[in-house]
């Protein structure tokens, strides 16, 4: 769990922005964890992320401004997530070893998602390398065709394309208290290890998200 709010939720304002995606995506989550995501659990072995919690702390100093809803989390533990890479491969958050992940759900019916992803892809681009990357799954069901299509739009070039069309991270995530809507981000750090969380959007681009991230990656 997360200490800054209950579950990691974020502000009323941003409540209010995410509400309609956060209603949705919970419908249609409902529907498709009856039949199996095949995601693992977030939860696992909180011993292998002792030396995340000093980390989490320091961290959480930085979520302020653009990012304040970003909550640190009281009990760093792996997060053990599957979806698929750009080239239709099978992966793992663990595949990500070595790397500061800042990992993001969205959808093309999520309006706050369409409305922060030249953030998250100009993020990527400025600070994204051997040591941090920014994971944007999509949870779109269905073909890949609407979120491509939104990329391209959209100009988003510096992100992977990776995608869950089960929506059995975000199933996963609502599970373990990580989620209730869309767009949801974590930061991971190089052993896979959570270090905080937020729901709702964010200025991904903005100084305040760049002084966090720099932060995260120093762990």
């Amino acid at each position: 769990m997360t200490n800054k709010r209950p579950l990691g939720l974020p502000s009323a304002r941003l409540i209010v922005i995410a509400a309609v995606a956060g209603l949705i995506a919970g419908a249609v989550a409902v529907y498709v964890r009856s039949g199996g995501s095949g995601n693992g659990e977030v939860a696992g072995a909180a011993g292998s992320c002792e030396g995340t919690v000093e980390l989490a702390r320091t961290v959480d100093e930085f979520a302020r401004g653009e990012v304040a809803a970003m909550a640190a989390a009281t009990s760093p533990r792996p997060i053990d997530l599957s979806f698929k890479g750009p080239e239709g491969q099978d992966l793992k958050t663990g595949d990500f070893a070595g790397k500061t992940v800042l990992l993001n759900l969205w959808a093309t019916w999520c309006g706050p998602c369409r409305e922060e992803m030249p953030a998250l892809n100009n993020l990527q681009r400025e600070m994204g390398g051997k040591d941090f990357e920014v994971v944007a799954v999509n949870i779109d069901t269905g073909s890949d065709e609407k979120p491509r299509a939104f990329l391209a739009e959209t100009g988003v070039d510096a992100l992977g394309y990776y995608r869950d069309s089960t929506m059995g991270v975000f199933n996963t995530m609502k599970k373990e208290g990580l989620a209730f809507g869309l767009p949801v981000t974590l930061i991971l750090d190089k052993n896979g290890c959570l270090v905080s969380a937020m729901n709702g959007p964010a200025a991904w681009d903005s100084p305040d998200a760049k002084a966090l991230v720099a932060a995260a990656k120093k762990g």
